[in-house]
């Protein structure tokens, strides 16, 4: 770990953003915290008396001479003492009126009167050091601020709740089980020789399936991290502007019966239902001598080429050319191409369109929830889980699962073979070594710097 992260040392982070806003809150911690808050604090005794989970009215003031002290703003202050706190320590928070100016002013005031400011993540990293928490509920707190959907949130807060830490203990104590049965027979043999023909694996083998599981899980998970990045393609006029709108529920492309209205490729993110993706509205795919609508549509065949997901946009109103078939074609089943076919809402007869094709319109919004479903099951198929329990967090997670599964796949060899079972202890054991740097009980100190350093201040 950093020798930056200095534990208990009192320190003082803004907590929220620092803009115009009805509050403000600045967080402080570390031993004695309270006590140097009541120096610039208007009823000192008051706080320094306060019980834990109480909040105490008043005012931070700053003390221009020991017979005048200058008013810096009205605040309310919870308190938290050690250990029932977040960080475990002695803890308070400053709510306070929210803008540039009094939030400022107050964590220069505390700068001058003994607190440091802290480091990103190092309230969390100090929870986690006092054992208020473990690696996954940690790392699962940065996954909520960084959530773009309501799924990836729910994901994140099982997390957070302690769902994979619970699995990742169960996994662990049927591996204990195993070393321990195995260690009683090594210390108490009875018939040395056959004793790898009674090695009881069920345990172990019920550790292989959540391992697997647990494994499977990240592809899953990373996607709703990480989000897809989806392409909207077509001819001009094909009704992509329309549907990046429909999608977004907000007027952001510019739309019009013009040819080549969108030259460059704008884009945002948006949410099909639950897994966040970076939605691109590209130039239409035409021939032209416009060399700034030229450059649009080669950028957007650059685009393409890192798609996790196109929609290919037609005009059902017209016949469907050559050139639309080239285009989809050309990807040959490397990146998924979703054909929608658009404008149906003026179509008298829709009987004749392609059947594998999702039929909408972006006008009208008819057919949208039905697009929606078919880009998220294209996704959801390419991460080969139906998991829906909370699963892994991070790579570095899925990494220690993965070593941890060998471990035990070598294990369960090695019992079948013609080896002593110490060697079976011994991938156990190295099993057990992976689970616990996921939990944290045995994380190096480099990778935990590395954690929390990615945190923002304040949390």
């Amino acid at each position: 770990m950093s020798n930056s992260y200095t534990p208990e040392e009192p320190i003082a982070a803004i907590a929220t953003a620092l803009a115009p806003s009805a509050l403000a809150l600045i967080r402080i911690s570390g031993k004695n915290c309270i006590e140097l808050l009541s120096k610039v604090f208007s009823r000192p005794k008051a706080l320094t008396q306060a019980e834990g989970n109480t909040i105490v009215y008043g005012w931070i003031v700053d003390s221009v001479n020991p017979d005048q002290k200058q008013k810096i703003d009205e605040v309310l202050v919870s308190v938290f003492r050690a250990p029932k706190s977040y960080t475990g320590e002695e803890m308070a928070e400053i709510s306070c009126h929210g803008g540039i100016s009094p939030v400022t002013a107050i964590f220069s005031l505390l700068l001058k009167n003994g607190f440091r400011t802290a480091l990103p993540g190092e309230f969390t990293f100090r929870a986690f050091i006092n054992g208020k928490t473990d690696l996954t509920k940690s790392e699962a707190v940065k996954e909520i601020i960084d959530s773009k959907t309501d799924a990836s949130r729910s994901l994140a807060a099982g997390r957070l709740s302690g769902n994979l830490y619970n699995e990742i203990q169960s996994i662990k104590e049927k591996i204990i089980s195993t070393i321990a049965s195995i260690e009683v027979e090594l210390e108490y043999p009875e018939d040395e020789e056959n004793f790898s023909d009674s090695f009881d694996s069920t345990l172990l083998l019920q550790a292989k399936n959540s391992l697997t599981e647990l494994s499977k899980s990240w592809q899953s998970q990373k996607l709703y991290q990480d989000g897809a990045r989806i392409i909207l393609c077509g001819k001009t006029n094909a009704g992509k502007s329309s549907l990046f709108n429909a999608l977004l529920k907000e007027e952001r492309a510019i739309v019009s019966d013009i040819e080549g209205t969108t030259r460059d490729w704008i884009e945002s993110w948006v949410s099909f239902d639950g897994i966040p993706a970076r939605l691109f509205d590209t130039a239409g795919l035409r021939i032209t001598d416009d060399v700034i609508e030229q450059r649009g549509v080669e950028m957007t065949k650059d685009l393409t080429q890192d798609a996790d997901i196109i929609i290919y946009l037609v005009d059902s109103t017209k016949e469907e050319s050559k050139d639309d078939i080239d285009f989809i074609n050309s990807f040959n089943g490397k990146i998924p191409v979703i054909k929608v076919l658009n404008k149906i809402d003026v179509l008298q007869n829709n009987s004749k369109l392609d059947e594998n094709s999702v039929k909408i319109s972006a006008k009208t919004g008819l057919g949208i929830s039905d697009l929606i479903k078919t880009v998220k099951g294209t996704l959801v198929q390419s991460t080969k889980s139906d998991r829906t329990q909370a699963g892994l967090g991070s790579e570095r997670q899925k990494q220690a699962v993965d070593e941890a599964l060998d471990s035990v796949n070598h294990a369960l060899e090695v019992s079948c073979a013609d080896f002593t079972m110490d060697a079976v202890v011994q991938d156990l054991e190295d099993a057990l070594s992976f689970l616990s740097e996921i939990t944290g009980e045995t994380t190096p100190e480099d990778i935990l710097g590395n954690i929390f350093a990615n945190f923002c201040v304040g949390k």
